[in-house]
């Protein structure tokens, strides 16, 4: 298996709520047969009813309620202002922000806020993972001389 991902699907209680809040976030999206699909970078985030993502996984949604589910995503930016900016973007569309920006331990900055349906998203500032003109993230090579 290469080593990269290619889509993540984020099972939704309601699609247009969900369209509609990463919408005023700045992002595009394009619906096809009740699923919306977002390019962000060289992978896309899609949006579908989460009772069709657990039929189609084989799985019955035996936790439908909202909450941690062991996954996080995260959007890294180039600076701490840059965070703020975004977690202030996603308070006005709704989010819930579950842990205001911060210094970290790591050196950085970051914060996290729940989309409609509870999906949690770092926004992290960190200096040690250079991001690219495309924003493209490059993780240093640990321990290496």
């Amino acid at each position: 298996m290469e080593q990269r991902v290619s889509l993540i699907t984020l099972g939704v209680h309601d699609l247009a709520r969900s369209r509609a809040f990463y919408e005023a976030l700045g992002w595009h999206g394009d619906e096809v047969e009740e699923t919306v699909f977002f390019q962000a970078g060289g992978l896309a985030i899609v949006l579908w009813g989460r009772a069709k993502l657990a039929a189609d996984a084989g799985i019955m949604d035996v936790h439908p309620s909202d909450g941690f589910g062991g996954v996080t995503l995260a959007h890294n930016v180039r600076s701490a202002a840059e965070v703020d900016d975004v977690i202030a973007a996603a308070l006005g569309a709704g989010a819930t922000v579950t842990r205001a920006p911060a210094e970290t331990f790591y050196g950085g900055y970051a914060g996290y806020f729940a989309d409609p349906d509870g999906h949690l998203w770092e926004i992290a500032y960190n200096p040690g993972f250079p991001l690219a003109a495309d924003g493209t993230i490059t993780i240093p090579e640990f321990g290496q001389p």
